[in-house]
Parts: C-alpha cells; sequence; structure tokens
C-alpha cells in the first residue's frame, strides 16, 4: 500500500483486520490521513443477528457494537498505514474511558466514525485513540479506547 492510498473498501478491511460476519462492524474506511485520522462508514441494516434480540419490536443497535465498530475503524487506519494487508495484524481492547452514548443507532441508518489517534507510533504495540460515531450529523457515540496492536513476527 502506498502512502496516497485514502480509503479501504470490504475487500481490503478483510486483508486486514480477521472480523467476518457477524462481527465485521464496518463497510468503508474513508479519509484516511496516515496514522492520524479515518472516517469509518457502518450501514446499520435490519438482518444483522443482534437486533433479532436488541430489542424485539425496537431494534436498536447495542452500544458495545457501535464501540467495536470503531475500533475496527481504527485497526484499519493503522493497518492501512503499516501496509499490514495479508499479514495477520490482531487488535486487542485494553481499555475504553469516557464513553457516552447519545442517540439510538437503527436500522437504515449510516453511522459515520471519525477516529483520531491520540498516542501511537509505527512499530508500537499500544495505541490510544478517540471516537465520535455520528448519525445524520448527530453524536450517537463518543469514546476513548486504548488498544494493543499484536504485530506479526517477520
Amino acid at each position: 500500500m502506498s502512502d496516497s492510498l485514502k480509503s479501504a473498501d470490504i475487500g481490503l478491511i478483510q486483508r486486514i483486520i480477521p472480523h467476518r460476519y457477524p462481527f465485521l462492524l464496518v463497510d468503508r474506511v474513508e479519509d484516511i490521513d496516515g496514522y492520524q485520522t479515518a472516517v469509518g462508514i457502518k450501514n446499520v441494516t435490519m438482518n444483522e443477528p443482534h437486533f433479532q434480540g436488541h430489542f424485539p419490536g425496537k431494534p436498536i443497535m447495542p452500544g458495545v457494537t457501535i464501540v467495536e465498530a470503531m475500533a475496527q475503524t481504527a485497526a484499519v487506519m493503522v493497518g492501512v498505514a503499516m501496509d499490514m494487508a495479508d499479514k495477520d495484524l490482531l487488535v486487542y481492547f485494553m481499555a475504553i474511558d469516557g464513553c457516552k452514548f447519545r442517540r439510538m443507532v437503527v436500522p437504515g441508518d449510516v453511522l459515520k466514525m471519525n477516529l483520531e489517534t491520540v498516542r501511537g507510533k509505527p512499530g508500537g504495540k499500544v495505541w490510544k485513540f478517540k471516537g465520535v460515531a455520528t448519525v445524520d450529523g448527530e453524536m450517537a457515540c463518543e469514546a476513548e479506547f486504548t488498544a494493543m496492536m499484536d504485530l506479526p513476527k517477520e
């Protein structure tokens, strides 16, 4: 991947992170600015398995899946910047801080996740990110989270 790569479609996302249905929660990552910022897009659809029980008759995307979608966006951003396609990158949560939910996310919504790196450097294992997820410009969730990048041995 080159320094000029600014987006990741679903094919590239699946080459960077190991998540698959039903736990792949980001459809596209845009506006990738190296290790600094990126925007994840999640098209929320009624056929996602969590809507069967959360909640019958009033489907709402669980907050933990919103935070997970933000984390997947951050992993793709770093994976693109570090040229990690097809290299078995794994990322683990270490902490979630200041998480707030402000709006329900429901089928038909387009969840837009703006991520920025707070701390982390190429080759480093521990990274901290700040994310804000919105629907139609209205904040749905905000959180800071720390993650460990399990970089493959070369």
